[in-house]
């Protein structure tokens, strides 16, 4: 009878000869690369740590010790500043004065109402300005006076009524409160006539004739001026004549320097005819008389 085979009697594939000579040629092999290795960086070592040396010393160059760009001179700003001039289109001084005070300008509405039972019809047109951010506008007596309602139009083409809670009639004045005002309104700046000058550049913005807001530019060409009116029934007196182009409708526009900062309020035009219309003197009220018609300090 056969004997059964006992399990030593089968290879171990893990103890295997042919195993043992594979395991045996691969440490024989990893052997001799790390060998190579080893003889390699030997052999190199030197020449090994010069190189990493340059490399540090090219990445700390380049990154931390770069040597700034020459100095600036003079020339070098002259040439910059010819090349934008010649290559950009700047506004002009009006441009600037306008952008300045258009977020104040408003448009004022003379309305009365319609004989059919309509609704309210326009039947005059003149310019306001903001003075104080809470809705304070100042315009002309003669734009308001006998109003049956006044509407004003803001900047950004909210329409409000508003109420004439002050007069200055000998500075054709009149303060008006807006009942409804917008979020960002912006009030302009004023500032005093103390130190305006005959040619110092203005800027009279307003509604000629309902069209607008339109702006026009000239120069001051007088100071303490006297206007009567046309009626001759008032004397209007330390006024600033100057010579951007006004008309009916431009009345109570503000009168700006070429800051876009108020000097005065438009108030009149003289004309030898009767035919109101500009030949090249308008009249404008100081803005410390308008400032006092508010009651406020201008500056």
């Amino acid at each position: 009878m056969a004997e059964r085979a006992s399990p030593t009697d089968h290879p171990n594939p893990l103890t295997s000869p042919d195993h043992a000579r594979e395991n045996s040629s691969a440490d024989v092999a990893s052997q001799q690369l790390r060998s190579r290795w080893r003889n390699l960086c030997v052999r190199y070592e030197r020449p090994l740590w010069v190189g990493a040396a340059a490399l540090l010393v090219v990445f700390t160059h380049a990154f931390l010790i770069t040597p700034s760009s020459r100095q600036i001179t003079q020339e070098d700003i002259s040439a910059a500043v010819l090349h934008t001039l010649e290559t950009h289109t700047l506004p002009s001084p009006s441009a600037k004065a306008y952008e300045v005070i258009r977020p104040s300008i408003v448009r004022v509405r003379r309305l009365e109402p319609d004989k059919d039972g309509g609704e309210d019809k326009e039947r005059g047109v003149g310019t306001g300005v903001v003075i104080v951010d809470k809705g304070i506008i100042l315009t002309n007596l003669h734009v308001v006076l006998g109003a049956k309602r006044v509407q004003v139009v803001f900047a950004d083409g909210l329409e409000s009524d508003a109420t004439i809670t002050g007069m200055r009639p000998e500075h054709d004045l009149a303060v008006l409160q807006a009942h409804t005002i917008p979020d960002d309104l912006v009030a302009a700046t004023m500032r005093s006539t103390a130190d305006l000058a005959l040619g110092d550049q203005v800027v009279a913005a307003g509604f000629p004739f309902g069209i607008g807001p339109s702006a026009t530019a000239g120069v001051v060409s007088g100071l303490r001026r006297e206007f009567r009116s046309p009626e001759g029934k008032q004397l209007l007196t330390n006024l600033i004549q100057f010579d951007a182009a006004v008309n009916p409708g431009s009345s109570g526009g503000p009168l700006v320097t070429a800051q876009g900062e108020v000097v005065g309020i438009v108030t009149a035009i003289l004309n030898p005819t009767d035919q109101r219309f500009f030949v090249g003197i308008g009249f404008a009220v100081p803005i410390e008389n308008a400032a006092a018609a508010v009651g406020v300090p201008p500056f």
